[in-house]
């Protein structure tokens, strides 16, 4: 059914339950606008900051997030604050709400007798309305209706309400197809509609009042709009007795297992009546329920208020994480060990000081023994030798150590993340480690050069022309092996002039001279070599202990960087969510 239009008698407005809408779209008259104009009813979100903020930071969540997550995972929460910025355009001074319910409950009934009209269809034949129809108690709720996507001819006009009655200024009743209807486009209008409007008035029956349906898919879900929802329990005059409150803490039972806190004695929930649209018993106090709530002007708040609540607790297990976050030292030690492990650290500091303890040798030795030494270094020269092979199976283990850190460390750091920031976390140290294996054979090239080629060996002093630091006892020790071997020297010259009768014979003297510097020299040589173990040991240390700061800060520079970027990334996200999660705005 359709309210009565008297186009004829229409001159400054229409009647007061008549919609008027297609006559003054047609003759220009004053009235409903259908684009209602930013001004005094436009929504002011000053009026809730809290609100504000808590939208600000889902929408600085969803930017941070973009590159990081799915646009399945974030489409909900861009949803929500889509729907919020266009809720937040049109009037605030107009309550939307809905009237939803299962085949048969009586809904319609009840919408009509809300409006004082018979507005919307009732009947045996089912299903009875088949597209949304709305009643507007106040002008200017065009855009409001625009947005639902209600065509001009289902916007109606209640009857004015008699002496006594609520005046229900500012509300829009909008009556939806069943939930239940066997025509799936009935069901999408619900759903559409549903995520659309301020609030929603639940009609139940004493039959339906308990459907798995309507709590599975629709109570349950929105178990966080509780503020901005009613569930009325209908038909109550065809129940005997006291069995419509039988019934009544059932259903209160109900809507508590499925999380709907019930607003009683002034606590903010759900609010629950028993009525009977048929009789008007109890839809006087449904009257006077809606009138507070529309005279509030916080509904479309408070809606706005919960999907912001529901899209962060669906998106909570992407940005919970289950332990502190961070790279601990003990996996940070690790890491630099297994870099230093794969450049051959410690085989470094071993060829370091075996390079130190020749120069000592070398300058300390006996100059007969570096003779010898320099004549088999020229015989193997001249000596044809095979080139030594390149150590491929040595720098494929050397590669699959540094991968093998750095999987481990990202996985390290990605531990207690959730799923998409420690994939993201992962694919930040595999990114950052691509050219760590060459930086890092890098500095076992220089080393190989510095020792001659010994493998994979750290860079040492040798490597950039730095000579090693000598001990203050060196000069000393040269000294004495050079007196050994003039000693050497003058005692063979002397025997050798008095065997050619130049010099007078006295075998003593030089035979003693010749001696002392038989046996000192290599008793310095053994000292100086027992004298340079601590400073070779020293020099290597201070060897491996480079090159190991050197891989440490390649791989921190390559790897542990853009982890501790992406961690930090995740913490200002974290941070966000907590915001969007934590405030809570203003109760009813």
């Amino acid at each position: 059914m359709t309210a009565v239009t008297d186009h004829a008698d229409h001159t400054e407005r229409a009647e007061p339950w008549d919609d008027g809408l297609i006559a003054r779209r047609a003759a220009g008259l004053p009235g409903e606008a259908f684009e209602t104009p930013a001004g005094p009813g436009a929504y002011d979100g000053r009026r809730d900051g809290r609100l504000e903020q808590r939208l600000d930071a889902l929408r600085e969540l969803v930017g941070l997030s973009r590159t990081r997550l799915d646009g399945a995972t974030l489409a909900e929460a861009g949803r929500v604050l889509d729907e919020a910025a266009a809720r937040r355009r049109l009037s605030e001074r107009h309550t939307v709400v809905a009237v939803a319910g299962a085949t048969g409950s009586g809904k319609s009934t009840l919408f009509n007798a809300l409006a004082g009209v018979p507005l919307s269809e009732t009947g045996l034949r089912r299903p009875t309305t088949s597209a949304p129809i709305a009643c507007s108690w106040t002008d200017g709720a065009a855009g409001l209706l625009d947005r639902l996507g209600i065509p001009g001819r289902s916007r109606r006009r209640p009857l004015q309400g008699h002496n006594g009655e609520a005046a229900l200024e500012g509300l829009v009743l909008v009556d939806l197809p069943d939930h239940d209807s066997a025509a799936p486009a009935h069901r999408e209008q619900v759903d559409r509609v549903l995520a659309l409007v301020d609030a929603v008035i639940w009609v139940v029956d004493p039959e339906k009042y308990a459907d798995a349906m309507l709590h599975e898919r629709y109570l349950r879900p929105m178990a966080g709009h509780a503020e901005v929802m009613f569930v009325v329990l209908n038909q109550t005059d065809r129940l005997p007795g006291d069995a419509a409150e039988q019934v009544l803490d059932d259903l209160r039972r109900l809507l508590d297992e499925d999380g709907i806190a019930v607003g009683e004695h002034g606590e903010p929930g759900a609010t629950v009546l028993p009525l009977s649209a048929l009789t008007g018993e109890g839809v006087g106090e449904l009257r006077d329920a809606l009138d507070q709530f529309t005279a509030e002007r916080l509904a479309a708040a408070r809606r706005i208020d919960a999907d912001v609540a529901a899209a962060a607790d669906r998106l909570r297990p992407v940005y919970a994480a289950g332990r502190q976050l961070g790279l601990s030292e003990a996996a940070r030690e690790e890491f630099a060990d297994r870099l230093a492990d794969s450049v051959g650290a410690a085989a470094a500091g071993q060829a370091a000081e075996r390079a130190w303890a020749r120069g000592a040798n070398k300058a300390c030795g006996t100059p007969w023994l570096r003779l010898w030494r320099w004549y088999e270094a020229q015989r193997a020269l001249t000596t044809p030798a095979q080139a030594p092979a390149a150590p491929a199976d040595e720098e494929a283990t050397a590669r699959q150590r540094v991968e093998h850190a750095v999987r481990a460390v990202g996985d390290a750091a990605a531990s207690g993340l959730p799923a998409a920031w420690g994939q993201a976390v992962r694919e930040a140290a595999a990114r950052g480690a691509e050219g760590l294996p060459e930086a890092l054979d890098e500095l076992a090239v220089e080393a190989d050069s510095a020792h001659g080629g010994g493998g994979r060996t750290a860079a040492t002093p040798y490597a950039t022309g730095v000579r090693p630091p000598r001990p203050g006892w060196w000069p000393v020790a040269v000294f004495v092996q050079a007196s050994m071997t003039v000693l050497q020297v003058i005692g063979g010259l002397w025997l050798l002039g008095q065997i050619v009768g130049v010099l007078s014979p006295n075998l003593g003297v030089p035979v003693l001279m010749m001696l002392t510097g038989i046996v000192g020299g290599p008793c310095v040589e053994w000292s100086c070599r027992m004298a340079a173990k601590g400073p070779a040991r020293r020099y290597g240390q201070e060897a491996e202990r480079r090159l190991r700061d050197a891989a440490a800060a390649c791989g921190r520079a390559r790897v542990l960087d853009p982890v501790a970027a992406e961690l930090l990334r995740y913490r200002e996200v974290r941070e966000q969510y907590v915001r969007v999660a934590g405030f809570s705005t203003t109760g009813r």
